[in-house]
């Protein structure tokens, strides 16, 4: 009988790193839920000191709605509408400008029956859960230690930022990380249908879909592209002429707030910079998901990461989706170069509020914080600098045995 092969030094260090960070005793992952528990507490009072700003997104979705249900969905972008149907529903609270794609209004339509204030409600409990669940779906991680990372993972900022304000992005994120789980099973189809929720806030993840072409995944990308295609004719068929022409309007006085996050801002790039530079940070991302065709959870990472770089529009709460890249890569990665890198970011994420507030120039060290990260992991395809251990089988999703291992 053959001697049996022993581990080298990197994979030994490897295994005890994964099995520390996987299966921590039970006092430890207590301490840490009691942190986590302490950080939500401080950001929930840090929002609540501005209570005019509570729903003030899905102000604009509900009046949007509420417009679409009594005039036609043709006049959703109606601004004057818009804001004389917001001032009805919260007459103390500013207004916002509806620019969201059509389906947004469509699903808060759903909760145009309800009181404004449990509508809102309602609305940020489904959010909430969507994204909490997606999270826990998608992980290795089971029992109290799941619990424990889905607390850790919904601690940053924006998640409770975009909550506070009534986003649907969190709706977003999740697809993306409900998407990851079925490409690992390779359940393309369903994993095409899911991601298409990305229609809801396309700045936020437009070139996952094109990174999953690029690598490969035809069935994904065809599903998602008809998923797509069915929501953009709806949408083209409900607003007919005159509301797409108020649609495009609506992007012609756009708040200066709606750029502090982005790269460009960052670096203070317009027109023909802005352009370039989000052109190749997409050209590089496609290359190199071809590159990691095998690894679909890196694929993802990479086209989230160049969505929320090339995009010239984005708020601090569509930083949600970059929590989610970090979850993807935490996973994915589990070398010691991209668990400190992560756990860094993340504690930057988790304290940022009592730190530094929310403001334009605490706001552009993030799309910073995103290229490095993008960097790395483009880097690492083509160089191979860092550690790429194996992912995790579809198994350690599941709990069912590996039957590629003895």
């Amino acid at each position: 009988m053959a001697p049996p092969v022993r581990q080298s030094s990197v994979q030994a260090a490897m295994l005890s790193l994964r099995a520390t960070v996987i299966q921590p005793s039970r006092p430890w992952m207590l301490v840490v839920l009691g942190v986590v528990v302490l950080l939500l507490a401080v950001e929930l009072s840090l929002f609540w000191r501005s209570p005019e700003y509570v729903s003030i997104d899905f102000h604009a979705y509900a009046a949007a709605a509420r417009v679409g249900e009594q005039s036609g969905w043709a006049h959703i972008y109606d601004q004057g509408l818009v804001k004389a149907t917001e001032s009805q529903l919260v007459p103390h609270q500013s207004t916002l400008r509806f620019i969201s794609p059509p389906p947004v209004a469509w699903l808060a339509a759903v909760l145009t029956p309800l009181p404004y204030w449990l509508a809102y409600g309602v609305w940020a409990a489904l959010m909430f859960s969507s994204l909490a669940l997606a999270f826990a779906w998608s992980t290795t991680y089971r029992g109290l230690t799941r619990l424990v990372a889905v607390g850790v993972a919904i601690v940053p900022w924006w998640v409770l930022h975009a909550l506070y304000v009534g986003q649907v992005v969190p709706l977003v994120a999740a697809s993306v990380l409900i998407a990851w789980r079925l490409l690992r099973e390779d359940r393309d189809v369903a994993a095409g249908i899911v991601l298409s929720l990305v229609v809801l806030k396309p700045q936020a993840a437009a070139v996952a879909p094109l990174a999953l072409l690029a690598a490969g995944r035809y069935r994904a990308f065809a599903a998602w592209v008809a998923a797509a295609a069915t929501v953009a004719g709806a949408s083209l068929l409900t607003l007919g002429p005159h509301g797409l022409a108020e649609y495009r309007n609506s992007f012609d006085l756009l708040p200066a707030s709606s750029s502090d996050v982005t790269l460009g801002a960052a670096f203070g790039l317009t027109g023909t910079g802005l352009v370039l530079s989000g052109a190749l940070i997409v050209c590089a991302a496609l290359v190199t998901a071809r590159r990691m065709r095998s690894d679909p959870g890196i694929v993802i990472g990479l086209g989230v990461l160049a969505s929320l770089l090339a995009t010239p529009y984005l708020y601090e709460n569509d930083l949600c989706v970059l929590g989610v890249a970090g979850w993807i890569l935490w996973q994915e990665r589990p070398t010691p170069f991209w668990r400190a890198s992560l756990l860094a970011i993340w504690i930057l994420a988790a304290t940022h509020l009592v730190i530094t507030g929310v403001g334009a120039s605490t706001l552009r060290q993030w799309p910073l914080l995103e290229l490095a990260l993008f960097v790395a992991l483009v880097a690492t395809a083509w160089f191979g600098l860092l550690d790429r251990p194996p992912a995790a089988t579809a198994a350690a999703f599941t709990g069912e045995a590996d039957p590629s291992k003895p």
